[in-house]
């Protein structure tokens, strides 16, 4: 058996590795399923509520022809078309619950799903009621113009930030995901946290799947689930934006963008 790692269970929540082991092992069938064999997601060997144990990556820096792979990579597993939104249970990101279940309709999800059980999750009473009246009064037109310019369900990392991608000398490998079905420029989206990814990753991406022309709006939109996350679990850092992300659905519903 190849050299391994264990990563010990610190989130509080009993089946939180448990769900990261089956995250890896859908990631890893999406990417066989899609012909992508450049890009590598640890093989899981054990896992309970304490410990799971997963391939060990010995990391390095990446380079061009890793963020290549990766982009062309991510690109080949956007393009399956899954026959849903959400996933079959509920789960994890980073240290927060997850909520999924299956549904045919992108924008009632995301807005739902996705800002409604963050919004609900804000400790301060006044941004919790100014968030979620926000969510209330735009909710139904962003749920209609996120229908518009989603293609179809992809299977996503959910996750997708520059600290859960690692690379060693076979190439680049995915971690940590927080799986589940939708637009695919979510996970994109994610990737301009933090920093962003190199831009040899954007263009091969584009060039096998080429980003969309309201790509920069949707930016805005997904990543808002992120900043409401980040601000509930780390506090008022994160709070500006969140602001911007409201005010990026507030032009989409008034008809500004």
């Amino acid at each position: 058996m190849a050299q391994t790692h264990i990563k010990r269970n610190t989130s509080g929540y009993p089946d939180a590795l448990m769900c990261e082991a089956e995250g890896l092992v859908a990631l890893a069938d999406g990417l066989k399923s899609a012909g992508v064999s450049a890009v590598q997601v640890p093989q899981v060997y054990r896992v309970d509520e304490t410990a799971l144990e997963m391939t060990a990556i010995r990391g390095s820096r990446g380079s061009d022809q890793a963020w290549e792979a990766l982009g062309e990579g991510l690109a080949g597993l956007h393009r399956q078309v899954q026959k849903a939104f959400g996933w079959n249970r509920d789960n994890y990101i980073g240290l927060a619950p997850q909520p999924n279940r299956w549904c045919d309709n992108w924008g009632e999800f995301f807005v739902k799903d996705r800002l409604g059980y963050q919004v609900s999750r804000v400790r301060d009473a006044g941004q919790r009621s100014r968030f979620k009246q926000l969510l209330t009064r735009h909710g139904d037109a962003l749920m209609d113009w996120l229908n518009s310019v989603c293609d179809h369900p992809s299977q996503l990392h959910g996750d997708l930030w520059n600290g859960n991608v690692l690379f060693d000398d076979r190439g680049p490998w995915l971690i940590d995901p927080a799986v589940y079905c939708g637009d695919r420029e979510a996970d994109i989206a994610m990737t301009e946290m933090f920093g962003g990814f190199d831009a040899v990753f954007y263009r091969a991406y584009d060039r096998q799947y080429p980003r969309t022309t309201q790509y920069a709006i949707k930016r805005d939109v997904y990543n808002l689930y992120h900043y409401l996350n980040h601000y509930n679990l780390f506090g008022g850092g994160y709070l500006s934006g969140c602001q911007n992300g409201f005010a990026t659905i507030e032009a989409i519903a008034t008809g500004r963008c």
